[in-house]
């Protein structure tokens, strides 16, 4: 009697990972070099206008050129949340708009590859300058703000000494203290009408301190004559306020520089670690209005604006296909001007939603997302119709 050999199955199934095709080669070497042109020419457009602002300061108050160009260069990067979208934006119109205008997106369409397969490279590509850009807006861009703020009030007066803002919080996120600022006197080690909040992990109860200055000894910060009030979990106080000195450390042993510099109320130089634990520290000691919801929007926007860039591929691919159509002149015209037209209406929708959300009409996180989400439909209900 035959017998037939018994073939095991094997315990794992190998893995298989999308192959990186002659196609997809083909399509980036199609969508680089519109890229780079279109980034490097928003980013030209930036410094030149900027330029022009600062001029100024060049011809009437004979600031010295190497700190114009200084501030100029660390602004750039400040650029980057909307030179990544117009850069994918103009890059996919012109790319798939020239594979159009030759038949070859037809072609491929009648070999049996689908549309949204020839799409994946440039939606791979889109995805790949949002997380650049999101990177670029969180480790590089509030550093060169700030240095770029900095250089800037060099200009005007014309010294290395900096002005203090006013008026600032600061949260240490490892005591849980909390700092608020009123002003710093022109030595940066005097600080007037501080107010420290302390969330005790030692006691059920919370204390506030209150003291008309304080004066930074080293890593301490040393408040004279304060007024500590301690309060029960119910929010009743807890006997009566004691008035007596008391020294705090500052954050993590930090400088009086690094605490000030730190802490401005310019959200665009921290990232969005600090910009949190700053809406955190307003919302404890129970700050709100305008200026809360327009950190929340910031902080919203950080990761809305660079998400723009593979927004901008989704809308830009339908589209291209269908101008791709209109001939090679009218194509790359098209292309162009549409790149224009939809930044601009991008940038109108989100001038409007921020309004609507500084104002407490629209929720801050949805005010900045509203402009992705409402670009994102058209361009999924455009991909839609051209699939079909």
């Amino acid at each position: 009697m035959a017998t037939v050999p018994i073939r095991r199955a094997a315990p794992f199934a190998p893995l298989r990972f999308p192959r990186f095709t002659i196609l997809d080669a083909y399509l980036l070497r199609e969508i680089m070099p519109p890229f780079g042109f279109a980034f490097g020419a928003y980013l030209l457009f930036w410094f030149v206008n900027i330029f022009f602002l600062a001029a100024d300061y060049i011809i009437n108050a004979h600031a010295p050129i190497f700190l114009v160009l200084r501030f100029l260069l660390f602004r750039v990067p400040q650029s980057t949340p909307l030179a990544f979208p117009f850069a994918c934006l103009l890059s996919s119109l012109l790319a798939f708009g020239r594979l159009a205008q030759d038949n070859e997106i037809n072609a491929l369409r009648t070999s049996g590859v689908t549309f949204l397969r020839i799409c994946c490279t440039p939606l791979a590509f889109g995805f790949f300058m949002f997380l650049t850009s999101y990177e670029i807006n969180e480790t590089i861009s509030p550093i060169t703000t700030d240095l770029s703020t900095r250089t800037f009030y060099q200009i005007v007066y014309h010294t290395e000494q900096l002005p203090v803002v006013p008026g600032f919080f600061r949260k240490d996120d490892t005591t849980g203290n909390v700092f608020y600022v009123g002003d710093v006197s022109q030595d940066k080690k005097t600080m007037h009408n501080v107010m420290i909040f302390e969330n005790s992990t030692t006691t059920p109860y919370k204390t506030v301190i209150n003291a008309n200055s304080a004066a930074v000894d080293g890593e301490v910060l040393h408040l004279s004559g304060a007024r500590v009030t301690q309060f029960k979990p119910g929010g009743e106080v807890n006997g009566d306020s004691v008035i007596r000195d008391v020294d705090v450390s500052l954050p993590l042993g930090e400088t009086i520089d690094q605490f000030v510099n730190t802490s401005t109320n310019d959200p665009y130089t921290i990232n969005s670690k600090q910009l949190k634990s700053q809406i955190k520290a307003m919302e404890t000691t129970g700050q709100g209005g305008q200026t809360l919801d327009i950190l929340k929007i910031t902080l919203a926007q950080r990761l809305a604006f660079p998400f723009a860039a593979f927004i901008a591929v989704v809308l830009a691919l339908p589209l291209a296909a269908q101008i791709g159509r209109k001939g090679k002149s009218l194509g790359t015209a098209l292309g162009i001007a549409l790149s224009v037209l939809l930044l601009f209406v991008y940038y109108i929708m989100m001038s409007a939603f921020s309004a609507l959300g500084k104002n407490d009409a629209v929720n801050p996180y949805l005010a900045a997302w509203a402009p992705n989400l409402i670009m994102g439909t058209a361009g999924a209900i455009l991909f839609r119709r051209v699939e079909r």
